[in-house]
């Protein structure tokens, strides 16, 4: 079967190589903005996101105890507790689904639920408190408001479906896990393994630390725009314009070379301290981890965590690589001026349309803000909005491919089937009564 999926690849990679249309300058110029999308993938979220929570991914499986996880989120751990930590936890770690994607295979792996490993990441990165609060401040109260608690309900409801479906499975993987040998005495206390996991999840929150991107771009030339940053190259800035001025409008996107900047003024809040601080912060904890690993673990325990961490980079890197690129394709042909186009209303296509390109597409977290801002300055409607910020975060192209590849086609297809439901029919009652 293994065999097939590789043939499978090697067909489609030459049906495209063999039939695209490079004369086409849109096709042209959609393959140079996915491969933009791919550099600024790996220049701001590839070190500083997926990495991290790569070797957190690594840990969970070599370290954390399997008694733990089944016992707190396993299939049979007391609901309540289980899909409580589970739907806030996103609030603690203010990651987006970068991060969430290996922390989601390492604890399903180790023994968690189907349910609440589900309710974990759909809720992790659309319960961010960052992101909710630029929602309400950019979008509005409401908005933010119904972001927020949409989150937690959904990531509850869409487990316990889950937890319901495949209950059959479930079974089978408590059946096999009692079966299972005793696991060794645990080498170190308890207290010891929680600060370890608790400086690593600190590292990567501040290395992950986000900028929303308000600045002042000044020009060579005397010109100042008011803006977004919405994704930087090593040659260029793309910006989305949030305040009018001459010749530009409200979510306007340009793409600026740098050669012609003079200066770009960033804002100044708490928000932007702690990012300029990141990496200062990020090193005492990475200093911490280092230290603790030389004091408290085994030569083979570390031999054994990094062979984790590489297994599972091996598994999710070419995926989240392969999705951005395609995302980066597809959204170069399609202009938020012909999204918005199809989401002008309330009406049930509209809000399904949302929820499909939420699903679909790659929004980092804080930029799905701004974009959406600009969705809603050509038209798009209040329901749709509200349908696309819950499906966005959760799931993209490249998330939905590393998910088949640890939970499998069928249980990945209800998963985001049930995401693009739920989202639809909220997004068509917020709607109604906005």
């Amino acid at each position: 079967m293994k065999q097939w999926k590789v043939f499978s690849v090697f067909v489609l990679v030459f049906l495209a190589a063999y039939f695209l249309p490079l004369s086409d300058a849109k096709v042209t110029g959609a393959i140079l903005e996915a491969f933009k999308m791919l550099q600024w993938y790996a220049r701001n979220h590839t070190l500083a996101c997926v990495v991290p929570a790569l070797f957190i991914a690594g840990a969970i499986i070599t370290f954390l105890s399997k008694e733990a996880v089944l016992r707190h989120l396993g299939p049979q751990a007391n609901k309540v507790e289980a899909y409580s930590v589970a739907s806030v936890s996103g609030t603690v770690l203010a990651v987006c689904s970068c991060s969430v994607l290996p922390m989601f295979a390492g604890i399903y792996r180790v023994g968690a639920g189907l349910g609440p490993a589900a309710a974990f990441l759909y809720a992790g990165p659309a319960i961010n408190i960052l992101a909710v609060f630029l929602t309400a401040r950019v979008l509005g109260f409401e908005l933010g408001v119904a972001r927020a608690v949409g989150a937690v309900v959904f990531g509850i409801i869409i487990g316990l479906i889950m937890a319901v479906i495949f209950r059959k499975d479930e079974q089978q993987r408590i059946e096999v896990a009692a079966a299972m040998p005793d696991p060794p005495r645990a080498r170190r206390s308890l207290w010891q393994t929680v600060l370890y996991f608790a400086c690593m999840m600190a590292f990567l929150v501040f290395s992950d630390w986000y900028n929303p991107g308000n600045v002042v771009v000044h020009k060579t030339n005397g010109e100042d725009i008011p803006a977004v940053l919405l994704q930087e190259t090593r040659d260029e800035i793309v910006v989305q314009v949030d305040r009018p001025v001459a010749g530009l409008k409200v979510g306007d996107k340009i793409t600026l070379a740098k050669s012609g900047i003079a200066e770009i003024e960033e804002a100044h809040n708490w928000v932007m301290t702690v990012y300029h601080a990141k990496w200062h912060l990020a090193g005492l904890m990475g200093l911490a981890v280092l230290v603790m690993v030389w004091r408290w673990f085994e030569r083979d325990e570390v031999k054994e965590w990094m062979h984790n961490t590489w297994e599972f980079a091996r598994l999710l890197i070419p995926l989240l690589f392969g999705g951005v690129f395609i995302v980066g394709f597809l959204g170069a042909l399609l202009p938020d001026e012909q999204v918005a186009g199809l989401v002008g209303d309330n009406s049930l296509k509209s809000n399904l349309v949302a929820s499909v390109v939420g699903c679909l597409f790659y929004f980092a977290t804080l930029t799905e803000v701004p974009i959406l801002q600009a969705l809603m300055e050509h038209g798009m409607g209040q329901g749709p909005a509200l349908a696309l910020l819950l499906a966005g975060p959760a799931l993209s192209l490249p998330s939905i491919l590393v998910i088949r590849s640890v939970i499998g086609n069928k249980k990945t297809a209800v998963f985001t089937i049930l995401v693009v439901v739920m989202a639809t029919v909220v997004g068509m009652a917020y709607g109604a009564l906005s």
